[in-house]
């Protein structure tokens, strides 16, 4: 039984659902996209592509694409169950001014704006489709691996290609594409849902389609022509990307990477990676988003999969990396800082 319904849950603060919560959304199949000026289906405007629905399914649902009606609904209870759980628990939580610090990582200062609720979503096993079972295929042998997080340094060697976190702090190379505010966590291509700041705006003109992000506030110029793509020496951070309507439906094939980005889930070098991308309007507040990554020196198959966006009802305002403007050179600084006070601390 396939159900479309909004479905929000919290990664970080259990929140309890309501029924209502789980309400069937009412969807017109034979949807009629809105058309521009020019005649093209209309996705302009703010999308947001949050979700907590996992990327790559539990083996346990094996090929099943979409929960059941029952699944939601025992999903549902155990949200519910958590979330009274933990506000029983903070009722009786004593705070202890004068209590010690648990561990050396306090984590990250901005925990609060994580934002991994889905909405108006599909209520899928996993946004990956293909391969079949919902999982990220075998990595081809030798393809590098790289793993960041908000934690203490991860050792590695140069080039760092995650985003969150480093190797080390001996100069900016040593630190994550996020961190050197090149690329943010979730700005793709392609688009997966993250932390917070899962928003994009699309703009159109006849002949070009420009996909916006927030992090980073990146922006993506798509021509909508047959010109030829630029010479394969030529190599961007987000790639050179040409679209094209099919229907109603903007496909958008993106190649020329510049190998200083991991493909996807942590693995591989995206020198070879070809991504194409599919943005639907499938109703006034959604489009499907849906892309698959071609890349055959990092996976042994391709990897599709989909990702609602949601129609915002608001601004996509600058986003300001001071990361890059000021965060680089304290971390640095504050690197320094500690080896010198070990060396005079070695030396008494």
């Amino acid at each position: 039984m396939k159900i479309r319904q909004l479905f929000v849950l919290s990664a970080v603060i259990p929140i309890a659902i309501t029924a209502s919560s789980f309400s069937i959304a009412q969807q017109t199949e034979a949807y009629e996209a809105p058309r521009t000026e020019y005649g093209q289906p209309d996705l302009q405007g703010v999308w947001n592509f949050s979700s907590n629905i996992p990327m790559q399914r539990n083996r346990r649902f094996g090929e099943q694409e979409f929960l059941t009606a029952e699944e939601v609904e025992a999903e549902r209870a155990r949200v519910e169950a958590a979330a009274a759980a933990a506000a029983a628990a903070a009722a009786t939580r004593v705070v202890d001014p004068d209590a010690p610090p648990v561990g050396d990582n306090p984590g990250g200062y901005n925990d609060f704006w994580f934002e991994s609720a889905g909405i108006g979503d599909l209520v899928r096993t996993s946004h990956i489709v293909y391969p079949k079972d919902g999982r990220v295929p075998e990595a081809v042998e030798g393809a590098p691996r790289q793993y960041g997080g908000l934690g203490p340094d991860i050792p590695g060697t140069r080039p760092v290609r995650y985003v969150v976190g480093g190797i080390a702090k001996d100069g900016y190379e040593d630190r994550g594409l996020s961190e050197r505010c090149i690329v943010g966590f979730n700005s793709g291509p392609p688009f997966v849902p993250s932390l917070y700041n899962n928003n994009v705006q699309i703009f159109q003109s006849k002949d070009t389609a420009v996909i916006m992000t927030e992090m980073i506030h990146d922006a993506r110029i798509v021509p909508l022509t047959k010109d030829a793509p630029i010479d394969s020496d030529i190599r961007l951070w987000s790639g050179d990307s040409r679209g094209w309507w099919e229907g109603d439906t903007l496909v958008v094939e993106t190649q020329n990477f510049n190998g200083l980005r991991q493909t996807f889930n942590s693995t591989g070098a995206n020198i070879d990676m070809v991504l194409t991308e599919r943005f639907t309007r499938t109703a006034y507040d959604t489009v499907e988003y849906e892309f698959t990554i071609d890349d055959p020196s990092t996976f042994t198959d391709k990897i599709t999969a989909i990702v609602p966006m949601t129609k915002v009802a608001g601004q996509i305002y600058e986003y300001a990396c001071h990361e890059g403007n000021y965060g680089m050179t304290n971390i640095l600084r504050g690197m320094r800082a500690e080896e010198r006070m070990a060396a005079e601390g070695a030396s008494d």
